[in-house]
């Protein structure tokens, strides 16, 4: 059992940076590929990043690549999605979830019905 909490959201301008974090509990994190999506009003929740159990694969949705980057440490139970050059578009609600199933895997999977666990949400919001 995993459980995440999600904080760092906020209100940025367009070009701003924020760090998200996902703080988890559960012995089993430290072995479940970890991810991102989010969800705009009106839109479906879509995927943003993935990371191996081990930290050192990671995958991002196109939009997002070179302005994002998702991290995590293990010995803090967190994993992060820092968010630079921020746009308009970023805005949603911001979720972690984890990949329990898969434990100690190097698949990372882009399809939120293959994450069992999830967190609360954190709204990021970007002004023009």
């Amino acid at each position: 059992q995993v459980q995440l909490v999600e904080s760092g959201g906020g209100l940025v301008q367009a070009g701003g940076s924020l760090r998200l974090s996902c703080a988890a509990s559960g012995r089993t994190f430290s072995s479940c590929a970890m991810g991102w999506f989010r969800q705009a009003p009106g839109k479906e929740r879509e995927f943003v990043a993935a990371i191996s159990w081990t930290g050192t694969l990671t995958y991002y949705r196109d939009s997002v690549k070179g302005r994002f980057t998702i991290s995590r440490d293990n010995a803090k139970n967190t994993v992060y999605l820092q968010m630079n050059s921020l746009k308009p578009e970023d805005t949603a609600v911001y979720y972690c979830a984890a990949d329990g199933k898969s434990r100690r895997s190097l698949i990372l999977r882009t399809n939120e019905g293959e994450y069992q666990y999830w967190g609360q949400g954190t709204q990021v919001t970007v002004s023009s």
